[in-house]
């Protein structure tokens, strides 16, 4: 009797954890990017970011319309 319980509780974990596998398989797969993308570089704070989720003006790439403002706030 111990033995089947033991076997059970054993096909429990390895279900709880396979099925765990497959779902985090599933998140890295649905969050990776459709297409590769360019990456700009913020002018006022240098962090990078994705060219469409930028902000420009001129040449220039800024990570906020803020930031955009302030640099322009800043050179002007």
């Amino acid at each position: 009797m111990k033995l089947i319980l033991l076997v059970i509780a054993f096909a429990v974990v390895y279900l709880i954890v396979k099925s765990y596998k497959n779902k985090l398989g599933r998140s890295r797969r649905s969050s990776a990017p459709a297409k590769d993308e360019d990456m700009v570089c913020c002018v006022q704070c240098g962090v990078h970011l994705p060219r469409s989720e930028s902000v420009m003006s001129g040449n220039l790439f800024y990570c906020s319309a803020d930031h955009r403002r302030l640099h322009q706030q800043g050179s002007g």
